[in-house]
């Protein structure tokens, strides 16, 4: 053990405040200076880096030293921020709104972050009582606000939290990009350097916001479909994934005048370990396990769960084919039902516009082309898509939809709900289902359908060792498919999204797009097809996923 890495260690719990992350750490520097080969590469890891700072602001899992989550990172991050924030004011005082979900410390960060904004002279107003997502982003316009701060780790593993950032003014309560990311990572990395967290100054005079904010909310959700006639026969089922999406979505269907929902009642209320499932995403196996069996018990006509901060919505329906009677739906078919319902409404308003993340259905692109709008392929994220002109809906794969964009300029999993409740209704009063919407919508804009292969590594070097191969030696052919064009994405060409993104398109117009994540330790691959009926376009997907597998093996 280098007694550079111990110095730092030990200099990190002489300003640690959080007894349980100090008492761990203490531990964790004995055994290492006693040459404990676990306790050395443990504490290697801990501090060998620092957590980064980027236009996902933080995430990483709960533990001392640079390289985790916890209460001296979140003050450095603060005070960092809140410098950002005073240089743009230029001498005025800014306004930023901290909200916080159900997760291990999260209540701790908010009140560290709000009482640190307070001593750094803003003024701070901390969201009443743990909430979504998407009420933080909304409260960032309702009050007006120069920002905001999420404390939330979304759907991550459990012993994972994260500090999520937005800005208000030009950027309308959407999360930051760069340059901003890299201006306030600077001032968090000269706050580090500069000074212990003790000796921050800190204000109890921070303000707490009354529940004025979450009516006003729920007022706009509401608006997004109010329940039409016929809906007291609708029945389905509601998870929350033991998270924070339940109390406010519950208000909102009754004062909509939906039905209320059959619930899974072990994941309804905020826990912190998660306690039901090994990874609390609805996109992963076996996560709405309970959701399935709670519908075949009660007969419902179809599913909807919000991830742990509700920011997004998984939806399933009845399915003979699949091996429990139930299918959920990917977030490209729910993306273009909801696309689609968007560009109804928007059709001859100019200038309006869908957009999606370009590893999303290109299908949104045909909605739009059909209804006369706009289309917006942009990078992966919300920051970016809810940054389209004009946009009136937005989407990406993975479950986040943007349908209210005039109150909420972010991926918002309860509006969506309300949304899929309001098409759901609709069809209901004219004999239809869910499932008769998706074969409705091929019909008329064309059969797509999506897949996707994830590969999660132990070291990151892997995924870069993949993109590092696939870019030296492109593949000519994928499952018997000519690649008839590559493209690197992080050589774009002006006014193109830029990023570490390769792109193929083959000859029978697919499209498969590798990147690393942005959120996780994995290497995805994004597949698309597009056919004359939804059971050739899924053949093809499948094919291609073959295909995929085997390409990654011989660059791995």
């Amino acid at each position: 053990m280098s007694e550079e890495r111990l110095a730092q260690a030990r200099a990190w719990l002489r300003q640690d405040p959080d007894h349980e992350t100090r008492d761990e750490l203490s531990g964790l520097i004995t055994r290492a200076a006693a040459g404990e080969d676990a306790a050395v590469a443990e504490l290697d890891d801990r501090f060998r880096t620092r957590l980064a700072f980027g236009t996902a602001g933080l995430r990483g899992e709960l533990g001392a030293g640079s390289n985790r989550m916890n209460r001296v990172l979140v003050a450095q991050a603060a005070a960092g921020f809140a410098a950002y924030l005073r240089e743009k004011a230029d001498g005025g005082t800014p306004t930023v709104i901290i909200g916080y979900d159900g997760r291990r410390n999260s209540r701790v960060f908010a009140t560290d972050s709000a009482e640190l904004f307070a001593g750094a002279g803003l003024r701070a107003i901390l969201l009443p009582r743990l909430l979504p997502t998407p009420v933080l982003a909304f409260a960032v316009r309702h009050f007006g606000a120069d920002a905001g701060v999420m404390v939330t780790a979304s759907h991550n593993p459990p012993n994972d939290n994260g500090y999520k950032v937005y800005l208000g003014g030009a950027d309308q309560g959407s999360q930051i990009v760069a340059p901003a990311d890299a201006e306030i990572a600077a001032h968090i990395q000269r706050i580090a350097e500069a000074e212990a967290v003790t000796a921050l100054p800190r204000s109890t005079a921070y303000e707490t916001a009354g529940e004025e904010v979450v009516d006003a909310y729920i007022a706009a959700t509401v608006a997004v479909a109010p329940a039409p006639a016929g809906t007291s026969g609708m029945r389905w089922v509601y998870t929350a994934m033991h998270g924070v999406g339940w109390e406010t979505l519950s208000r909102i269907v009754r004062e909509a005048g939906y039905p209320q929902p059959f619930v899974v009642d072990e994941q309804l209320a905020p826990d912190a370990t998660f306690r039901t499932v090994s990874f609390p995403n609805p996109e992963e196996p076996g996560a709405m396990d309970l959701s399935f069996a709670k519908a075949r018990r009660v007969k419902a006509d179809f599913i909807l769960a919000n991830d742990p901060d509700a920011d997004r919505l998984a939806v399933a329906v009845p399915d003979e084919t699949a091996p429990d009677g139930w299918r959920r739906l990917t977030g490209n078919e729910v993306g273009l039902l909801l696309g689609a319902r968007a560009a109804r409404a928007a059709a001859g308003t100019p200038g309006a516009s869908l957009a999606c993340s370009l590893v999303s259905s290109p299908g949104l692109g045909a909605v739009a082309a059909h209804h006369g709008l706009d289309f917006h392929e942009t990078l992966t994220g919300f920051k970016w898509i809810s940054r389209a002109p004009g946009i009136v809906f937005g989407f990406e794969e993975a479950l986040g939809y943007l349908v209210n964009p005039e109150t909420v300029r972010d991926k918002d999993g309860v509006s969506a709900a309300v949304a899929v409740l309001g098409l759901a209704a609709e069809a209901r009063d004219r004999g239809a289902t869910l499932t008769d919407l998706l074969q409705e919508l091929g019909d008329t804009y064309g059969h797509f359908a999506s897949g996707q292969v994830s590969v999660r590594v132990e070291d990151l070097a892997v995924i870069g060792n993949v993109m590092l191969a696939l870019r030296s030696l492109p593949p000519t052919h994928l499952a018997g498919r000519s690649v008839t064009s590559a493209e690197d994405l992080l050589q774009a060409a002006p006014g193109q999204p830029a990023g570490d993104v390769l792109r193929y398109r083959l000859g029978d117009g697919s499209r498969v797009i590798v990147r690393p994540s942005g959120t996780e330790p994995k290497l995805k691959v994004y597949i698309d097809a597009r056919a004359d009926s939804a059971e050739s376009a899924r053949e093809a997907v499948a094919e291609l996923e073959a295909g995929v597998r085997s390409l990654l093996d011989e660059r791995s």
